[in-house]
């Protein structure tokens, strides 16, 4: 900040006075297991300064110092410690006290590892900082130094090809894999708490028998297969991995397409992104499929995709195979822009007006089906043109399409169930759903579904009355009820979801769980493949520390598919992996001798240009 204006006059802003640190300090480098005494010598001028550290009789050149906003920085070569390649410490300038001092700080060694950093200044006299042997003529050791892990090549060797200095994994980032988890024959779970979601209920002391990806059998003392791997649940709870009716990771950005009301020919399926990191923290939550859902900007929006959260798959891997299509629908203040300012040009701009330009739809689609189905009859003149958003409506007139439909209050719920009632039309899910308890009947006459938050309101008006025993009001009413994220971060810990379902209404367990489990899995028509654990269906498992429905219960294993695609020891190694391709990166920076880019002056990227979430939904802009 330079300056402010009050009232008309101008108020320039004083710099902070310049910090003079030179002079002799007395430093100690700290770690877990040893303390390094050294001193740091600070000559050069107040604003330019240079520095030396002294160890024993190691003398080392800083190769910067800096000094901004109350804070030093000073990066060194510490091949002379045993620690082959730049290290770099920081720690808060401390002038005024009696003692003036540098800390408390903190430092990186070239490997990754921490210490702690801290100083006092014992002299204030400006020093003299020694000449090392090696800069007035280059040693061996150092004339080596680009063969050292970390350091560039010789320039003579520049134009070879190097080594990589890490596997390259995919996708090509955090918790990357070098392939997809094998899935091996046999797999036996043995020992566990079983919820099955399913009519066996909960099993003490149960086993679940997996082979070639499919669940063979669950039950008590049930032998073990020859050539079985065995997994030692004891002690464990398994369930059902679960499911989210309601998400939009693994999306490439841009969620919505918010240029028209109707975008029904868009398709999620398009541009399904399968790097998106939070399939990775979702799996390590529980969670193995998801409804991914155009965004909430239209009355009619796009088509959905189901995935499953197969880490490490291409785009077309992680669909759902054979998953009924869908198409997302909305209703409310997102729709007739309530909350975008300066939107008055785009019809609906009134809930009415969003119920009539359904039926317009609707009533479109009917006419363009009858007009396909007359000339395919007669074959009089030309063939009629094809309307890929039409195609769409027509798939949800002949139930060949369902409906997935944000929905608030109850006027607008009823409004749709009878606009649809005239079509012949099932709604399949109702998002969100959060009025759903005031007319609960109406809904499980209609014969929809219901995905709800599970105790979210307040964040705008037309959720003034939302309340936490929507869910369980739900279920008590007959209506298959689950509850969903729409979040990444909710994602990841579905389990506690439901169990928000016990707490709000007292719902039982087995059942509050089947909220993220069996129940969502039947509002996308693939109930018959996953959702709970029972023979024939997919080995799509969690393997949990204690009860899945237990804040204290950690998620220990994922498996989709027979396949374990996340394990609790599996992403320590990887986190100690990515860790040590970090230190190795920056190494490379620190060594390259380039000018460190400063804030502003990287390009974005064109993918973080477009939001990954539903900012209608959330009441928020593209640049929020």
């Amino acid at each position: 900040m330079l300056e402010t204006w009050v009232g008309g006059k101008r108020h320039e802003i004083k710099p902070p006075p310049l910090q003079d640190v030179r002079g002799t300090w007395a430093a100690k480098l700290t770690t877990a297991d040893t303390a390094l005494d050294a001193t740091l010598l600070i000559a050069g001028e107040a604003d330019k300064p240079k520095a030396q550290l002294a160890v024993g009789e190691q003398k080392i050149d800083a190769k910067s110092i800096a000094i901004e906003e109350g804070r030093l920085t000073i990066v060194f070569k510490s091949d002379d410690l045993d620690r082959a390649g730049i290290a770099r410490a920081t720690a808060i300038v401390n002038l005024a006290a009696e003692q003036a001092s540098l800390g408390p700080g903190s430092g990186i060694w070239p490997d990754g590892a921490t210490f702690a950093f801290s100083a006092t200044r014992a002299s204030t006299d400006v020093p003299k900082l020694d000449a090392k042997p090696s800069d007035a003529k280059p040693s061996d050791a150092t004339a080596d130094d680009s063969k050292k892990p970390g350091n560039p090549p010789d320039t003579d060797d520049a134009d070879k090809p190097q080594p990589p200095i890490s596997p390259v994994n995919y996708p090509f980032g955090a918790f990357g894999r070098a392939a997809p988890p094998e899935q091996p024959k046999v797999v036996v779970f043995r020992g566990a708490t079983i919820w099955t979601s399913g009519p066996a209920g909960t099993l003490q002391d149960a086993s679940i028998v997996v082979r070639e990806g499919k669940i063979e059998t669950v039950g008590q003392n049930l032998p073990t297969p020859e050539g079985a791997i065995v997994v030692d649940a004891a002690g464990k709870h398994i369930s059902a991995g679960m499911i989210d009716c309601h998400s939009h990771i693994a999306s490439d950005g841009g969620i919505n397409e918010a240029t028209q009301a109707i975008t029904a020919e868009v398709r999620i399926g398009d541009f399904v992104n399968p790097d998106d990191i939070s399939i990775y923290r979702q799996l390590a939550g529980g969670l193995t499929a998801a409804n991914i859902l155009h965004g909430s900007a239209n009355p009619i929006g796009g088509q959905n995709q189901v995935i499953k959260l197969r880490w490490s798959g291409l785009p077309e891997e992680v669909k759902f195979a054979g998953a009924p299509p869908g198409i997302k629908f909305a209703l409310g203040e997102n729709v007739k822009q309530s909350n975008v300012p300066n939107a008055t040009s785009r019809y609906p701009q009134s809930r009415p007006g969003v119920e009539q330009i359904m039926r317009d739809a609707f009533l479109a689609a009917r006419q363009y089906r009858d007009r396909h189905l007359d000339w395919k009859k007669n074959h009089t003149g030309l063939p009629p043109r094809v309307d890929l958003e039409l195609e769409a409506l027509v798939e949800i007139l002949e139930g060949r399409r369902m409906i997935h439909c944000h929905s608030y209050r109850q006027d607008e719920i009823l409004a749709l169930l009878r606009t649809c009632e005239q079509f012949h039309i099932r709604i399949g899910t109702l998002q969100h759903i959060l009025e759903g308890y005031k007319v609960s009947d109406a809904i499980a006459k209609h014969g929809a579904a219901g995905s709800s938050f599970s105790d979210w309101w307040n964040y705008k008006f037309e959720v003034v009355d939302a309340i936490p025993y929507n869910g369980a009001l739900l279920h008590r009413a007959g209506i298959n009820t689950s509850f969903n994220s729409d979040d990444a971060e909710l994602g990841r810990r579905m389990n506690l979801e439901a169990a928000k379902a016990v707490k709000y209404g007292g719902v039982a367990p087995e059942e509050a769980l089947k909220f993220v489990t069996l129940n969502p899995a039947k509002q996308l028509g693939i109930d018959h493949r996953v959702g709970s654990l029972e023979p024939g269906k997919d080995a799509d498992l969690v393997v949990w520390s204690g009860s899945p429905l237990s804040s204290y219960s950690r998620c220990e294993q994922t498996w989709i598919d027979g396949r374990k695609y996340f394990d609790l020891a599996n992403d320590a190694a990887m986190r100690k992996r990515d860790d040590d391709l970090r230190a190795k990166l920056v190494q490379r920076i620190l060594s390259s001798g380039a000018s460190i880019a400063q804030p502003g002056e990287a390009e974005p990227l064109e993918e973080d240009l477009w939001p990954k979430t539903d900012i209608y939904c959330r009441c928020r802009s593209a640049d929020q």
